[in-house]
């Protein structure tokens, strides 16, 4: 017969609340005293591209890509949950007005062909059709999650070398795993271009194409399809203001140096604006992106390529620019901006890449700090000139094992306290988070 005291226990058991969630696994980074959890279980699991927007307005939660369909995150616990149980669909941003993600599911075996685009609701997981695509890709929405902005090119591209057709999606090349892409080339005589030379070769294929391309708007209340600009020029890495419901940036993509890249125009055509012109040759500028409050736009400059970086801002209302100075080492293939514009984050790069960086495997923290008029002595035409500045910088994250073919894509968490990022230094690919302050000494 059991005793009332084991009863009693038993029942204590039973009714005891489950155990708080953790992340997969978590440590401190023994080069630089900062916190890293993994917060994904299943490796092949990737977080979206920088400038994608994951997170709910809330900024109680992330949506991430794993390789059952899409999955949710607590970013207080690290606790992941299946969103959409289906494989094969794109996950592609969140809204900033409703605690919404989307997703498009292909109609057929083409990435470039029709597609139809659902939202699901991240709190009851219900999944409804939005819109429907003739063709191209989805890769942003508007502030009040009225439109989304679409790509499409109209006419037959340039093959990959395994001989399948491009997707003008990013830049061209075959991907070989979650987030990574082989863009093999060889010279006429038959010795290998290195990753980054063969990535421009074939950046110039397809920019030389002349491929007729559009950039369109899609309205969700009427179903209306609009095209907001078009040209045989390389149309890619569009971005709707994640403030301004009208604004759009987006780029001409091609090799750097030869292209001038990053243009705005508004949702109905007008004010087409080139953000940044070239003045000297082998200049560079890209990657660009919008800060968080939508009044300035980020950007990557090389004056010249692979020989003085910067990170540049253009102020979107008054045309002012400030320039960053960065150093060869820090130099990163992606930036972002921490809410509030205080810091910047910087994914490093390796050897191969275009600072040729001998130590540039790191996850970088930047803050940024003005260059002074000597003795307060002003110039006159001061207000019209480039804001210069220097970067504080600290190492978050040891990258020295990790493969650059997969790049970070770091975004901050919206409470600024956490930077996620993808990662293969433990082999697979897993999504990671690094707490932005260190790590308390025992």
């Amino acid at each position: 017969m059991r005793t009332p005291m084991i009863l009693g226990l038993a029942a204590m058991l039973m009714t005891a609340a489950p155990a708080p969630a953790r992340p997969a696994a978590e440590w401190v980074d023994r080069l630089t005293g900062h916190r890293i959890v993994r917060i994904s279980r299943v490796p092949d699991s990737t977080s979206l591209y920088f400038h994608q927007n994951s997170y709910t307005p809330q900024g109680d939660r992330m949506v991430v890509s794993v390789p059952g369909g899409i999955a949710t995150v607590d970013l207080k616990t690290w606790e992941l949950k299946p969103l959409v149980r289906e494989k094969g669909v794109t996950l592609l941003f969140t809204g900033r007005r409703t605690r919404s993600a989307y997703y498009a599911r292909q109609l057929r075996n083409d990435a470039s062909g029709p597609s139809s685009i659902y939202a699901v609701d991240i709190d009851s997981g219900r999944s409804r059709k939005v819109a429907d695509v003739p063709g191209g890709s989805i890769g942003s929405i508007n502030a009040d999650e009225t439109l989304l902005l679409g790509q499409v090119a109209l006419g037959e591209g340039t093959l990959r070398p395994d001989g399948t057709r491009q997707d003008d999606r990013h830049a061209p090349g075959r991907v070989v795993g979650p987030g990574e892409a082989d863009y093999r080339a060889t010279r006429a005589d038959g010795t290998p271009y290195s990753f980054a030379d063969a990535k421009e070769r074939r950046l110039n294929e397809r920019l030389e194409a002349g491929i007729p391309m559009e950039i369109f708007t899609i309205d969700l209340r009427t179903g209306q399809r609009r095209v907001v600009t078009a040209s045989t020029d390389w149309l890619n890495h569009i971005q709707f203001s994640p403030t301004d419901p009208q604004q759009i940036m987006y780029c001409h993509e091609g090799p750097w140096h030869k292209v001038d890249r990053i243009w705005t125009i508004r949702a109905d055509g007008t004010g087409k604006t080139l953000v940044h012109k070239r003045a000297m040759n082998m200049e560079i500028a890209g990657h660009e992106f919008f800060s968080v409050d939508g009044k300035t736009i980020w950007y990557d400059l090389q004056t010249p390529r692979g020989e003085v970086f910067w990170i540049a801002g253009y102020d979107l209302t008054t045309a002012k620019r400030h320039w960053y100075k960065v150093d060869r080492n820090q130099w990163s293939v992606h930036y972002n901006q921490m809410p509030g514009g205080q810091r910047f984050s910087g994914d490093g790069g390796d050897s191969e890449m275009v600072a040729h960086a001998p130590d540039g495997k790191y996850l970088y923290l930047f803050t940024p700090k003005a260059i002074p008029d000597v003795a307060d002595i002003h110039a006159a035409n001061a207000d019209t000139l480039i804001v210069p500045g220097t970067l504080e910088v600290e190492k978050l994250v040891d990258m020295r094992q990790h493969d650059y073919r997969l790049e970070p894509n770091m975004t901050f968490t919206p409470d600024a306290k956490w930077v996620v990022f993808r990662g293969n230094f433990e082999g697979a690919t897993h999504i990671y988070a690094v707490e932005v302050a260190k790590a308390a000494t025992p």
